[in-house]
């Protein structure tokens, strides 16, 4: 429990302190968001506005991470290092939130909306997820848990394993697998990074789950001897995966103090894409990569909307479902303040983090 308390408040504090800082450094260099003209003419006042904002959220976590490890060596020589599944998630953090940083930077230098191409951003991102998935297969540990498991998780591995053919095919389908978990987390929260808060609001709530869940999965690991019945969780490293989930806590606390409507800076493709690498590396490792739709159920619905109105708008020769996608523009065209639409979509975002820690706790509870 020291180690999580230690890790959340520096990581609060360096994202506290470090992101003003930040936004002096990009406004003396001029580094301001570009706003697209075919978006809510209300967003026009944001032109400006600092971004790549997830930088320091980054750093933060990072920071903390190694800085809480630090210290529990100095007080305790005996106590873990870092593990291979921190060390995984950090991974795909940091390797996501580079690609969107390359993202940012092109906008932020060209004064476009657009960054990187989508070919480009694709093999980046691609690249990033594989090297994730084969190295989570790997390094396993005194009970042979590796991070990950080719078996499809819900709550817990499924009886559905992505081996039925053999190892190398196993291996391939989970890359595949992991790539789409992956992608779907990271666009989505990358859709919902729209709105001042939005997207920070609702990622913690996420990973304040993932921080409940990798407690109760300590607890009640296998390997443990507080465990209780027979219902034990294999997964390795959850402690340290808690630790992960509280310094995030933290860093995007500290960072959505100065996020909250008006916006003093954005987190940019730098924040979302590594936010939703995060949150897909925790679905992985947590072995609940199924409840993931409903944790981050709001990323869902966001998600969704654009897929709706796209589709729809091809099928139908050019009519549409919504005023504007992602889902939280259609509200604030309807005349919803931009405040009401990040407070309500939080509520709906704390609701589904709800009913997932509910089916988490229902499943152990029940043994099903």
């Amino acid at each position: 429990m020291i180690p999580l308390l230690i890790g959340s408040a520096l990581a609060l504090l360096f994202a506290l302190v470090g992101t003003p800082l930040f936004i002096r450094l990009l406004v003396n260099r001029g580094y301001g968001q570009f706003i697209r003209d075919d978006g809510p003419t209300s967003h026009h006042t944001k032109r400006g506005t600092p971004t790549m904002g997830g930088t320091v959220v980054v750093a933060s976590v990072v920071l903390a991470y190694f800085a809480t490890h630090l210290v529990a060596s100095m007080l305790n020589p005996s106590s873990a290092p870092p593990s291979a599944s921190g060390l995984l998630l950090l991974l795909l953090m940091v390797g996501l939130g580079l690609v969107g940083f390359l993202d940012d930077y092109i906008k932020i230098s060209k004064q476009r909306s657009l960054g990187l191409n989508a070919k480009a951003k694709i093999i980046l991102q691609t690249g990033v997820g594989v090297l994730f998935a084969v190295l989570a297969l790997n390094f396993p540990n005194a009970r042979n848990l590796t991070p990950a498991s080719t078996k499809v998780s819900f709550v817990r591995d499924t009886w559905f394993d992505l081996a039925f053919g053999g190892t190398l095919l196993g291996v391939i389908l989970f890359i595949i697998w992991s790539n789409l978990v992956v992608t779907a987390a990271s666009n989505g929260v990358n859709l919902a990074d729209g709105l001042d808060g939005l997207a920070a609001g609702a990622s913690i709530m996420v990973f304040g789950a993932y921080l409940l869940i990798g407690l109760w999965q300590y607890r009640q690991s296998c390997g443990s001897p507080t465990a209780t019945g027979a219902a034990c969780y294999e997964v390795r490293d959850p402690l340290d995966l808690t630790m992960l989930a509280g310094a995030l806590c933290g860093a995007l606390i500290g960072f959505l103090w100065w996020n909250t409507s008006p916006a003093k800076i954005f987190m940019g493709d730098t924040g979302s894409l590594a936010i939703g690498g995060a949150i897909a590396a925790f679905a992985i490792l947590t072995r609940t990569e199924m409840l993931l739709v409903l944790i981050g159920g709001l990323f869902v619905l966001i998600t969704l909307s654009v897929i709706i109105q796209v589709g729809f708008f091809k099928l139908s020769g050019g009519k549409r479902v919504f005023k504007m996608a992602p889902l939280q523009h259609h509200f604030e065209l309807k005349g919803w303040a931009e405040v009401t639409v990040v407070v309500r979509f939080w509520i709906l975002g704390g609701l589904f983090v709800a009913a997932g820690l509910g089916v988490f706790y229902a499943e152990w509870v029940t043994g099903l």
